[in-house]
């Protein structure tokens, strides 16, 4: 006579393990991976995330006390803050003649690669003064003799404007007396000094009286140059009096 013997089969240890792993190692996938969607479909941390990556605020109202973190180029990034009635700036030389150079307004790039409005040569921007809208761009090739256009440049520059100028590879060739005077005139001491490849940066102002500007050059010295060929590369920040307080407050520097 058979007997049946009815009832639940327990599970071997060796299978009971087995699965315990398999658990242990799916459930801290499952919870990182619906943590990770969590995150990137938030509206508000996608837009921060934006704001990380490029030159622009959250929110607009608050640029004069927030900080932007660096991009990935190494732009616009001011480690301290200007006051409300100044504009920051940050602005690069170009390096050899391969990265031309940036200058930033207010933590946003107006001029370099990324906007395909540089050349070698010397590369203007020239800033409203009271508003701080940016009123034109340009670069001059002096290598090629741009001189023409670039006093025409000058000259059609308006009273109150601010005048920024960054070098890229070969700065100083054709550049005669004329153009020359006109940008000491904007405050300019090195200009008259400047050398074939040398790097310079430049700030001043147009039918303004400031008691000092910012201003870096380095020389040229293939003895001292780790290219053999070009100056390192300057930076140069700061912050900028408005038009109307120009007559009365020095810029201050902050290299």
């Amino acid at each position: 006579m058979f007997t049946v013997r009815v009832g639940r089969r327990k599970m071997p240890r060796q299978k009971f393990r087995s699965l315990l792993k398999i658990l242990t190692v799916l459930v801290p996938v499952v919870v990182i991976s619906m943590l990770i969607l969590q995150q990137y479909n938030n509206p508000f941390i996608s837009e921060w995330r934006r704001a990380s990556y490029v030159d622009v605020d959250v929110d607009e109202s608050s640029r004069a006390s927030e900080k932007l973190p660096k991009d990935t180029d190494g732009g616009c990034f001011m480690d301290t803050h200007c006051p409300d009635d100044h504009f920051s700036f940050y602005m690069k030389s170009g390096a050899e003649n391969v990265m031309g150079p940036k200058i930033c307004i207010q933590n946003k790039v107006v001029l370099g690669m990324m906007l395909n409005n540089v050349g070698q040569g010397l590369n203007i921007v020239i800033m409203n003064g009271e508003t701080g809208n940016i009123t034109k761009t340009g670069h001059f090739n002096m290598y090629n003799n741009e001189v023409e256009p670039l006093i025409k440049f000058l000259k059609s520059t308006e009273q109150g404007s601010i005048v920024l100028i960054a070098s890229w590879d070969e700065p100083s060739s054709h550049l005669n007396d004329e153009v020359k005077q006109l940008i000491a005139d904007l405050g300019s001491s090195a200009v008259h000094s400047l050398g074939f490849r040398d790097n310079w940066l430049f700030v001043g102002g147009k039918g303004v009286t400031v008691m000092r500007n910012f201003e870096k050059h380095l020389k040229n010295d293939n003895k001292l140059d780790d290219t053999n060929k070009w100056p390192e590369q300057l930076e140069l920040k700061g912050c900028i009096p408005r038009y109307m307080n120009w007559s009365s407050v020095s810029a201050s520097r902050n290299i």
